[in-house]
């Protein structure tokens, strides 16, 4: 029997009933399943999002997250076969699950990895310093950011139905919001089965994740101010659903990830015989066929200098020519067929229109003969190459994208013709430039970066290690302006705080620091009736302060540290010279002579509590200090955050150098270590 795929909706699946469309095989059209969202209450999923998702999500803190997001991701690493069995059918070989699955599941990982590591133990994140507001400093602003109260609602293209679910869900279950995900139907089984096993794997809370599949239907009329829409796909319906009423009207924010028409432009440096232009070729070919060319990041137009062009178009050519097509679970099968009959008809119909100016050098559109599957029924096509004689006047090179193994040669006689051709795609996800030059680079790089999300250069320096022309990163922004969306998603926490409303408060010091426990200049600072050092993690309170007795810099002491470290700076050393310097009176102190006394003014030596000095951040020296200058030091508890590990917490201390009259010759952050306490409530040892 062909299995009906299922809707998961306030957390139980559901059965559809009426208006089944079946889902065909790519390799062989036989149906393989049949989706229908008939029975799903989109105003029920919505609220359901809002009610038991979102606040579920919103109570836990960012490390609780990250920590379901590694459970997750390691649940479904161990299970991963399920998926790769049933992609076969989307025409994925081996090397596209690579892309898709294992993908997916290590941006579960690298967002998990960085939640731990970059975000608070909070539901909140400070953005940015507090500003002063105010004269006397009683009142004072800074910016958070806080989960929005709403519903991210996901729609994914067919060509990645793991990925494109898990790529946008990591980042958003992260930042605390509830996702509502919609797969596109043709490959939707994958996705149902990769829910599935999200479901079995019981780590995200009630409600945050529903999944739709088949139709919408009325989903977005239920969408407001608070509720986020992501959306892969064409430019059609990313303009339809940008349109939509709702959207508008509630201001909804849309993030669009669409057509894309990217670049690969090789520099008139990579002449035959260079690695660069054998690499250039590679990456070419592997940006055709990997996942049949159903890539949103593939290469479609081949961008390289006239003089060279006939020999890299037959390069490209004849290892186009090796490519085998077929059934992707055959090993001797390099690429498989597009994901449907629907989308083959498609592609072709573009290589016909991108022939009006282009001819057909390498690969016939309408004929191939697969490896295994059937070359009727099964969705196969041989990769195509085209030629454009002169892409500057040309037009539907740089408008009309077949969405399969299908790319365009274009000739450029100088460097700005060549940035030119680039930028009539009108706004790429990415483009590729292929030199060893400098100059080169140079120009070509900062000519076409305003028109894509992401530029990779290759050259043989990095070609070893390089992720490729194709392969969006979790820690880089994955989007594009103009023609491929506007939207950016992943780029690290940038992905996340899509997700999250930035809000500024104002308020007095002491407010401010309570509300974001975090000390600010002005916030009460009490005195510690114990040293701070002597305190473990738990007893330590923001705004914990040490005021510190004064010790005098001499002349001797700068002598000294001069001698003994080989910092003989004139600054330090010469009187005439110092005094001939506008910033200096004459001999000054070692801005690291400052530090060096500071950390001996307010260091507790005895072993305790503080295990570690880690770092420092944000260290400005504001003041030079003079022989006879006394300095002291006030050292405040400003921020405390868990670390991966149970015995220790992070502890961030404000720490402020004054002289004698009171002024501040310097400030930073002093990064420690401090032991927790175990189970028994004891202090761990030191």
């Amino acid at each position: 029997m062909i299995p009906t795929l299922e809707s998961y909706v306030q957390d139980r699946w559901v059965t559809p009933a009426h208006g089944l469309a079946e889902i065909p095989s790519a390799v062989d059209g036989r149906p393989v399943a049949r989706a229908s969202s008939d029975g799903v209450d989109f105003a029920a999923a919505v609220r359901h999002a809002r009610t038991v998702g979102g606040p579920a999500l919103r109570a836990s803190t960012f490390h609780d997250r990250a920590d379901r997001l590694k459970a997750l991701a390691a649940f479904l690493s161990e299970r991963k076969d399920r998926l790769y069995a049933l992609a076969a059918d989307t025409g994925a070989t081996k090397r596209d699950n690579l892309i898709d699955v294992d993908g997916g599941i290590g941006t579960l990982f690298a967002y998990a990895s960085r939640g731990r590591r970059e975000l608070p133990a909070e539901r909140f994140v400070i953005e940015g310093d507090t500003e002063a507001l105010s004269r006397g400093g009683s009142f004072v602003g800074l910016h958070v950011l806080t989960p929005l109260a709403g519903a991210a609602v996901h729609i994914n293209a067919f060509n990645f139905p793991c990925w494109g679910l898990l790529e946008k869900l990591a980042p958003t279950i992260l930042a605390g919001v509830p996702v509502i995900t919609k797969p596109a139907t043709a490959t939707a089984y994958v996705a149902e089965a990769l829910v599935r096993l999200i479901v079995e794997a019981d780590v995200l809370p009630k409600g945050a994740l529903q999944f739709i599949c088949g139709s919408a239907g009325d989903l977005l009329d239920h969408l407001g101010g608070q509720d986020v829409v992501s959306f892969t796909g064409s430019a059609d319906t990313s303009e339809r659903l940008r349109n939509h009423p709702t959207i508008g009207r509630n201001a909804v924010r849309f993030i669009a990830e669409r057509d894309s028409l990217n670049a690969a432009v090789l520099g008139p440096d990579a002449t035959e015989g260079t690695p660069e232009l054998d690499l250039f070729v590679k990456e070419v070919v592997r940006e055709m066929t990997v996942k049949a060319g159903q890539k949103c990041t593939a290469i479609r137009r081949v961008v390289v200098p006239r003089a060279i062009e006939p020999a890299v178009t037959q390069a490209i050519a004849r290892k186009l020519a090796e490519t085998t097509v077929g059934d992707p679970r055959r090993d001797d099968v390099r690429m498989g067929p597009l994901a449907s009959l629907a989308q083959r008809a498609a592609v072709r119909d573009a290589v016909a229109a991108l022939a009006a100016e282009a001819e057909i050098v390498a690969g016939d559109p309408a004929h191939a003969i697969p490896l295994g599957g059937d070359s009727e029924t099964g969705a196969f096509m041989a990769p195509v190459l085209l030629r454009c004689a002169d892409p500057l006047t040309a037009t539907r090179v740089h408008a009309v994208e077949p969405f399969g193994p299908v790319a365009t040669v274009m000739p450029y006689d100088t460097l700005d013709d060549a940035v030119a051709i680039v930028a009539k795609g009108e706004g790429s996800l990415v483009a590729s430039v292929f030199t060893h030059d400098d100059r080169v680079a140079d120009a070509l790089v900062h000519g076409i970066a305003s028109w894509h999300g992401r530029v990779l250069i290759v050259d043989r320096d990095c070609a070893k290690e390089s992720t490729g022309h194709g392969s969006p990163l979790p820690a880089l922004v994955h989007g594009g302006p103009g023609r491929a969306g506007g939207g950016e998603e992943m780029g690290g926490l940038r992905g996340v705080f899509h997700y999250m409303q930035r809000t500024a408060l104002q308020g007095s010091p002491a407010r401010l620091a309570a509300l974001t426990r975090r000390w600010t200049k002005g916030a009460p600072a009490p005195a510690a009736t114990v040293h701070p050092f002597r305190r473990d993690y738990e007893a330590l309170a923001v705004g914990d302060t040490v005021e510190t007795p004064s010790r005098t810099v001499t002349l001797a002491d700068i002598e000294h540290f001069a001698d003994f470290t080989g910092d003989a700076f004139y600054a330090h050393m010469d009187e005439a010279a110092a005094k001939a310097n506008p910033f200096f009176p004459g001999r000054v102190a070692h801005g690291y002579l400052i530090l060096s006394f500071a950390a001996g003014l307010f260091v507790d030596p005895a072993p305790g509590p503080l295990l570690a000095n880690y770092g420092l951040d944000n260290l400005r020296f504001l003041k030079p200090v003079s022989p006879g200058d006394a300095i002291r030091v006030r050292l405040t508890v400003k921020e405390k955050r868990p670390a991966r590990k149970a015995e220790y917490g992070e502890v961030r201390w404000d720490v402020e150098v004054f002289n004698q009259d009171g002024e501040t010759v310097a400030r930073y952050d002093l990064l420690t270590m401090s032991a927790r306490r175990n189970a028994n409530g004891d202090a761990a040892a030191a």
